[in-house]
Order: structure tokens, then C-alpha cells, then sequence
């Protein structure tokens, strides 16, 4: 606790470039970035394969394979290929939130009950009518699952920022480290946990606004 009210209350901490609310933008800014970009590859690939059902063996093959990659590294191999920069910090952060949201959309569209699109169809809706309107909703817990789950273990593994020299609150557990700072590499942690937890309440709220009662109830 001494600790991390040194670290914490060290008013040093709270300004300039290399302050808390700096490196939570960057690493803010990390987590964002590669969330968005695994939701536009694993959204659509989940909706199609989910909707046509073809293609169910490559969604766990590649949910498999992007698991078992090792993380740190996937990092230092694409470091070494392109060099320092954004880049080798997207590359395994995106393969690591593609597999959750991938996973779980696929799942969510092939759990639609199919009565409820056999009575779409029997409307007159089409195709991509009856995914948008009928099983997309229905499904949306599930896809909703994914992004969270994915979110989470993108903000707790972007420290790994820090290892080619960018920002984010890894900075804080690396240096800390480093230099055998033990109050800096705690207050990090911390704060990456408390961002992680934020992360689950802020997905946990998305679900309550966004997800229709019927669909609560079902």
C-alpha cells in the first residue's frame, strides 16, 4: 500500500509526457485501434460464415492457431521485419482479438433459432434482410461477448508496447523494472487492471442499452 500511495501520489506522475493521463491515452489509443481493426476482419467474416454455414472449420482452425501464438513473440518477429513503430504492436494484438469476436458471432448466428428465420423468409425478406434484422439481434449478446472479451485481453497485453520502446502503462511496468522501481511497476499493473475493469463495465452497460428485452428474456 506505502507503495502505491508513493506512486499515486507523487504529483510528478500526473503531468507532462510521460504522466498518467498520457500513457493511458496511448495506450488507450493502442487498445483502440486494434480492436477496431480485428472487428472489421472477424464481424463481417463471423456474419457470413454464421449466415451461409460454410466455412465453420476455418473459423476454429484459425481461432486455434491465433491462440497459440505467442504474443511477445509475434512482436519481436514483426519488429524485426518492418522495424520500430505502431505497426509490430497491432500485428499481435489484432491476432489476439480476432479469435473471440470471430468465435463468438459465428456462434451467436448459428445459435438463432431457425424458426425465427424460416418466418422471416416466409414474409418475403431476403437473405441479407433476415441476418441484419432478424438474426443479428438475436444474436447480439453473443457478438457483444466477443468484443468484450477481446477488449479485455487487448488492454491487458498492450503493455507490451513498452518492449520496442513505445508509450501506454506498460512504460510504467517496464521502466519500473528496469530501474527497479517497484512503486512505478505496481502503479502500472494497477492501473492496467483498473482499465481492464473499466473495459468489462462500459461492455456491461453496451449490453443493457443495446440489447432489446425480448432477446433479455430469451
Amino acid at each position: 500500500m506505502n507503495w502505491l500511495a508513493e506512486f499515486f501520489g507523487d504529483p510528478a506522475n500526473w503531468s507532462g509526457p510521460y504522466g498518467i493521463p498520457a500513457r493511458l491515452v496511448e495506450h488507450l489509443e493502442f487498445s483502440l485501434l486494434a480492436l477496431a481493426l480485428a472487428a472489421l476482419i472477424a464481424v463481417p467474416l463471423g456474419l457470413l460464415i454464421g449466415h451461409t454455414g460454410r466455412g465453420a472449420l476455418a473459423v476454429v482452425i484459425t481461432a486455434n492457431a491465433a491462440r497459440a501464438l505467442p504474443t511477445l513473440g509475434l512482436l519481436v518477429l514483426v519488429m524485426l521485419l518492418v522495424g520500430v513503430g505502431t505497426l509490430p504492436v497491432l500485428v499481435p494484438l489484432v491476432a489476439l482479438a480476432v479469435p473471440p469476436i470471430l468465435v463468438n458471432t459465428y456462434e451467436g448466428i448459428r445459435g438463432v433459432d431457425s424458426d425465427l428465420s424460416d418466418a422471416a423468409y416466409g414474409m418475403g425478406l431476403r437473405g441479407h434482410q433476415v441476418l441484419a434484422r432478424v438474426q443479428v439481434p438475436v444474436a447480439l449478446p453473443l457478438i457483444l461477448l466477443g468484443l468484450r472479451l477481446a477488449a479485455i485481453q487487448v488492454v491487458a497485453t498492450a503493455t507490451v508496447a513498452a518492449y520496442v520502446g513505445l508509450g501506454g502503462l506498460g512504460r510504467f511496468i517496464i521502466d519500473g523494472l528496469a530501474t527497479k522501481d517497484f512503486p512505478s511497476t505496481i502503479g502500472g499493473a494497477v492501473l492496467v487492471v483498473l482499465l481492464a475493469l473499466a473495459v468489462q463495465l462500459l461492455f456491461t452497460l453496451a449490453q443493457r442499452l443495446l440489447v432489446s428485452r425480448g432477446v433479455k428474456g430469451r
